[in-house]
C-alpha cells in the first residue's frame, strides 16, 4: 500500500515540478538542475527507509517535484546552448541539410523544417542550431503579382543546399495572445529564416533523396494524393488531410472558425477518439487473424495466446497510426493509456483510474514537458479524467437485446458522456479561449458518430482505395452544411472575458463538481464556484481616466483606447500576405484581445489605407459591426475623419486634428499621399494626453505643430513607425512627449525606428519603447510615468531576450 501511494505521490510531484519549472523567467545554471535531480533521486531511494504512509507520500511528492524541476531544467539548458549566434542574423549563410517535415504550401511559397548538416559563411564553417524553420517564397512576376506555379516542390527527406538568412525565434507578445516563441521552442526550432532565391543569389541545389524522414515523406505523398483526388473541393480536402496525416494547416481558416463556434474542432484533427476506435478495430482484426493462423499453426497459440497477440498488435497498429498522423498530444495520451490499460489487462491487474490517468500524463510530460502549456493538453486530460471519474468502468454490462434496443442504449450513453464532457469542460474552454459553444452538445451528438464512423474510416481506407475519398469529401460537405446551420442559431457561441486564474480555477472545479457522482447538494454547490467567473468583468479606467494598449502586431499599427465606459481602436494592424484572403492582425491579434477583455468597440479609426494599418479592418468590421468607422479613404462622408471632429466619453476628449476638409476632393478621395492623409487623433483628459499620428509625414507634422504651438502630449505614438521621414524636430519640440511608443516589426527591412529618429529622442531625453522588445505596451493616464511591457510581465525563459538597440 505504501509503495502504491508513494508511486502516485511521485507522479503527482513530477507533474507539479514540470509545471513549476515552466514558470521560470530565466534558466538557472546546469549544475543547479543537476543538484535538484540528484536530490530527487536520493529522496526516492530514501522511501525504503520510511514505514509510515503519510511521510512516505510527502517524501515521494517532494522527490518527484525535484526530479521534475531538475530534469526539465537540464533539458532546457541543453537545448538553449544551441541557440543562434546573434552575429549570424540577417547575413547570407550557405547551409546543407534535409527537409524534415511536411512542407506547408501557400500562394506565397513553401514553409518547412530543415535539419542542418553543415553551414558556412564565406567559405568558413559556422555553427547553427540543428533545426531551422525556413520559408521558400516565390518571386513576384513581371506583372507585379505573385509568381505562378507550385513553387520549388520540396519533399520530406530530400537533401538540399541553400543560401539562407536567419534570425532568432521571435513572435508577437500580446495579452491573451498566441505564444509563437514557445511553440517554436517546443518544436525544437531555434532559428527561422528564408531561402535566398533571387536572380543574384546562388541557385538552390537539390542533392538527392535520403533515407531519413520516411514517415514524413509518406505522409506528404498521401496528402498530395488527397489534394489531387479532391481538387474540386479544396476545403474538404484540407479536412481529410488533417484526419489522415494530421496536417491541420490544410484546413481553411474560415472552417476552423466554424468548427470552434460549433464545438467540434477536436474532431477535425487526430483525437483520442479516433485512435481509440482504430485500436479497437485493429485489436479485433489481429485477434481474428491470429485465431485463423492457429488453425494452420497451433503452436502459435502456445507461443503467444490470442489475447496477447490481439492486445499487442492493436497497440502497435494504434501507435503507428498516431505516428503517421503527426503524434499530437491527444494521440500521445491515448496511446500511452492504451499501453497501460492493455498491459494491466494482460497481466490480470487492476489499477485505480487516477493512477492510470496520472501515469499517462506524466509519460506525456516526460516526452515533451512543454506540452503542459498547450490548451489541447488540458482539454484532453481533463475530459478523460471526467469520464473516468463519472463512470470508471463499474457499470455492469447491459443485457443483450434487439439491435434497436442496443442502438438506443448506445445513443443514450453517447448523450450522457457528451453532456458530462460539455458541462465539465465549459469553464475550462472559457478560461483557455474566452468562448464556449452553446450548440456544441447538439453538434457533437451528430458530428461524433458522423466523423468517427463515416468520415475518418473512409478517409483512411482511401489511402488504399482513392475513390473512397470522394465519398469522404461528400460526407465533410454534408457535415459543414449542418454546422453552418447550427452556427447561425442566435447565441451559438458564448463569449466572456477571460477571468483571473483564481476565479477560473474555481470555475473549473465547479464544472467538475456538477458532473461527479456526488449528492445533488454537493453538485449544485459547483454553481456557486462557476458564477463569479461567468459574471467577471475586467477592470476599466475610472471616470475621467483612460488607458492605451499599443498592440504588438509586427510591422504595422493597432492601438486600443479604453475609458470608463467606451473603447476605440486606432488602426487594425497589417495583413500578413498580399492575397485578399491572407491572415491579418485583426483576426489574430486584435479580436482575441477584445474578446478577452470583453470589449465592444464604439469607434474604429483607420488612419489611412496602407495595408499595415488597414489590413485587419475586414476582420474587425465583421466581428464588431456596431462600431462607428472613421477613415481617410472612405467615399461616405459620414465615415471620413476630418479636422474639427470632436467627442467626449466619460470625461475624456477625442479630437481629430488632420486631415483638413479641403484635403478631400469632390469624390472623397484624398488629394495628398496616403501617408499624408493619415487621421491624427488627440486624446486628453485635461491632465494627460496621447497623440496618434499614423504615418503622417514631416511636412504635415510641422503644419500641425505650428497651428497648435501650445499643444503638449504625455505619450506620442511614433509617426510612421519611427521612420526618418517623420518625428520632425518641430513636432518633438512642440509636443514635448514624456514617452514615445514605436510600433515596428522585429528586424524589419525598413530599419524602423531609424537611428536618426532615436537620436532626436535621446537628445531631448525622451524615453521610448519599441514593440519587438516590449511586446504590447500598456499606459494608463492614472499612472502617467509607468508603461507596462507584455514581454516583462509574461516573460519565460524561451522568450526572445533583446534590447532597444538590436530590435
Amino acid at each position: 500500500m505504501i509503495v502504491r501511494h508513494s508511486g502516485f505521490g511521485a507522479l503527482l510531484g513530477w507533474v507539479l515540478g514540470v509545471a513549476l519549472q515552466l514558470q521560470q523567467p530565466a534558466l538557472w545554471p546546469l549544475g543547479v538542475y543537476g543538484a535538484l535531480l540528484l536530490a530527487g533521486v536520493l529522496g526516492l531511494g530514501a522511501l525504503r527507509l520510511t514505514r509510515r504512509a503519510a511521510p512516505a507520500l510527502l517524501l515521494a511528492w517532494v522527490a518527484g517535484a525535484l526530479i521534475g524541476v531538475g530534469a526539465t531544467g537540464a533539458r532546457a539548458v541543453h537545448f538553449a546552448a544551441d541557440a543562434l549566434d546573434p552575429a549570424l542574423q540577417g547575413i547570407d549563410i550557405e547551409v546543407t541539410g534535409r527537409i524534415a517535415s511536411l512542407p506547408q504550401r501557400s500562394a506565397q511559397g513553401e514553409r518547412f523544417e530543415f535539419v542542418v548538416e553543415s553551414a558556412a559563411r564565406g567559405g568558413q564553417a559556422v555553427a547553427l542550431p540543428p533545426r531551422l524553420q525556413l520559408g521558400w517564397y516565390l518571386r513576384p512576376d513581371e506583372a507585379g503579382g505573385l509568381g505562378l506555379g507550385l513553387g520549388p516542390g520540396l519533399r520530406a527527406g530530400d537533401r538540399w543546399r541553400f543560401t539562407v538568412r536567419l534570425r532568432s525565434p521571435h513572435g508577437n507578445a500580446n495579452p491573451h495572445g498566441f505564444d509563437r516563441e514557445r511553440w517554436l521552442w517546443e518544436q525544437g526550432i531555434q532559428a527561422t529564416g528564408y531561402v535566398r532565391s533571387g536572380p543574384r543569389d546562388p541557385t538552390p541545389q537539390r542533392l538527392g533523396a535520403t533515407p531519413w524522414h520516411p514517415l514524413d515523406r509518406l505522409r506528404q505523398g498521401v496528402a498530395e494524393r488527397i489534394e489531387a483526388r479532391v481538387h474540386e473541393d479544396p476545403r474538404s480536402a484540407g479536412v481529410l488531410a488533417a484526419l489522415v496525416v494530421g496536417d491541420q494547416s490544410a484546413i481553411d481558416r474560415s472552417d476552423w472558425d466554424l468548427f470552434r463556434t460549433t464545438g467540434v474542432a477536436h474532431l477535425m484533427s487526430i483525437s483520442g477518439l479516433h485512435v481509440t476506435l482504430f485500436a479497437w478495430l485493429a485489436t479485433a482484426l489481429v485477434g481474428a487473424l491470429w485465431r485463423r493462423l492457429a488453425l494452420r499453426w497451433p503452436k502459435a497459440l502456445l507461443a503467444l495466446p490470442t489475447p496477447w497477440a490481439a492486445g499487442l498488435g492493436g497497440v502497435a497498429l494504434a501507435t503507428a497510426y498516431a505516428l503517421f498522423s503527426g503524434w499530437g498530444v491527444p494521440a500521445q495520451r491515448t496511446v500511452l493509456m492504451l499501453v497501460v490499460v492493455v498491459g494491466l489487462r494482460l497481466s490480470v491487474r487492476h489499477w485505480p483510474w487516477p493512477h492510470v490517468w496520472l501515469l499517462a500524463m506524466a509519460a506525456v510530460l516526460l516526452l515533451d514537458p512543454w506540452a503542459l502549456m498547450q490548451a489541447g493538453f488540458w482539454l484532453s486530460f481533463v475530459a478523460v479524467g471526467i469520464l473516468f471519474a463519472t463512470d470508471p468502468g463499474r457499470r455492469s454490462p447491459a443485457p443483450e437485446g434487439s439491435w434497436p434496443q442496443r442502438a438506443a442504449r448506445a445513443f443514450l450513453a453517447l448523450l450522457r458522456e457528451q453532456g458530462v464532457v460539455t458541462v465539465a469542460l465549459a469553464p475550462l474552454t472559457l478560461l483557455l479561449f474566452g468562448q464556449f459553444s452553446v450548440v456544441g452538445l447538439v453538434a457533437n451528438l451528430a458530428a461524433i458518430p458522423w466523423v468517427t464512423l463515416l468520415v475518418t474510416p473512409l478517409a483512411l481506407l482511401g489511402v488504399f482505395a482513392p475513390p473512397l475519398w470522394d465519398g469522404a469529401a461528400w460526407a465533410v460537405q454534408a457535415l459543414s452544411l449542418a454546422l453552418q446551420w447550427l452556427a447561425q442559431w442566435p447565441g451559438a457561441a458564448l463569449f466572456r472575458p477571460v477571468a483571473p486564474w483564481s476565479l477560473a480555477l474555481a470555475a473549473v472545479l465547479g464544472g467538475v463538481l456538477l458532473v461527479l457522482r456526488l449528492p445533488w447538494v454537493v453538485r449544485l454547490s459547483g454553481l456557486m464556484l462557476l458564477w463569479p467567473a461567468l459574471l467577471y468583468t475586467p477592470p476599466r479606467p475610472a471616470p475621467g481616466q483612460f488607458e492605451l494598449i499599443a498592440l504588438d502586431v509586427g510591422q504595422g499599427s493597432a492601438v486600443l483606447l479604453r475609458t470608463a465606459g467606451h473603447s476605440l481602436l486606432y488602426d487594425t494592424g497589417p495583413r500578413y500576405g498580399p492575397q485578399p484572403d491572407a491572415a491579418d492582425a485583426g483576426d489574430r491579434v486584435v479580436l482575441p484581445l477584445l474578446r478577452a477583455l470583453g470589449e465592444r468597440l464604439d469607434t474604429v479609426v483607420v488612419s489611412h489605407s496602407d495595408s499595415d494599418h488597414s489590413g485587419g479592418a475586414p476582420s474587425v468590421q465583421a466581428a464588431q459591426p456596431q462600431a462607428r468607422w472613421l477613415t481617410s479613404y472612405d467615399s461616405d462622408p459620414a465615415r471620413r475623419c476630418v479636422a474639427g471632429q470632436r467627442w467626449r466619453w466619460d470625461g475624456v476628449d477625442f479630437d481629430v486634428l488632420h486631415p483638413q476638409p479641403d484635403d478631400y476632393d469632390e469624390t472623397g478621395r484624398g488629394r495628398l499621399s496616403s501617408n499624408a492623409m493619415s487621421c491624427v487623433l488627440l486624446v486628453s483628459n485635461g491632465a494627460q494626453s496621447v497623440w496618434l499620428g499614423g504615418d503622417i509625414d514631416a511636412a504635415h507634422e510641422v503644419r500641425l505643430a505650428l497651428a497648435r504651438p501650445e499643444q503638449r502630449a504625455t505619450v506620442m505614438l511614433a509617426p510612421h513607425h519611427g521612420s526618418q521621414t517623420s518625428s520632425s524636430p518641430v513636432l518633438l519640440n512642440t509636443l514635448r512627449p514624456r514617452l514615445v511608443m514605436v510600433q515596428s516589426g522585429y528586424r524589419n527591412r525598413f530599419n524602423h525606428p531609424a537611428p536618426v529618429v532615436l537620436e532626436r529622442y535621446a537628445q531631448r531625453g525622451i524615453p521610448w519603447v519599441n514593440s519587438p522588445a516590449c511586446g504590447a505596451a500598456t499606459w494608463r493616464s492614472a499612472e502617467p510615468d509607468r508603461v507596462v511591457c507584455q514581454r516583462e510581465v509574461g516573460r519565460r525563459y524561451w522568450h526572445h531576450h533583446g534590447n532597444h538597440e538590436n530590435e
